[in-house]
């Protein structure tokens, strides 16, 4: 699978909310920065991501507007926008902002390295 395979294989994934579906695509000594904190590890990857689904019931998460900014024998990365629809409390809910995710190439196989996501600027 390529770079581009990952990236699209961690979106649909995502919305498994499912974490084990996930794991083989990141790294173990990936960075993750959200807007609640930085994780560090596969493990602190885990805990944000299990936090985020159990707050956002019904999730639904996907990309759009993405740009390969670089596309290397070990290394890629992407810009996009991100989206998201969920229920909060029993309530409709959306968010959107801007992401970008490092893949590296690590003992033939692609994963994700780092990923940052944020709130679009005021």
């Amino acid at each position: 699978m390529s770079a581009r395979d990952i990236l699209r294989a961690y979106e649909d994934r995502i919305n498994r909310h499912d974490f084990e579906t996930l794991s083989e695509l990141i790294a173990e000594d990936a960075v993750f920065w959200f807007s609640d904190g930085s994780h560090h590890g596969l493990a602190e990857i885990r805990t944000a991501f299990e936090r985020t689904w159990r707050t956002l019931s019904d999730e639904t998460y996907w990309l759009e507007e993405r740009r390969w900014l670089a596309e290397g024998d070990l290394a890629a990365a992407c810009t996009y926008r991100f989206h998201w629809r969920a229920v909060i409390e029993g309530r409709a809910a959306s968010g959107a902002g801007r992401g970008t995710t490092v893949l590296g190439l690590r003992n033939g196989r692609w994963q994700i390295v780092h990923e940052h996501l944020s709130a679009d600027p005021d």
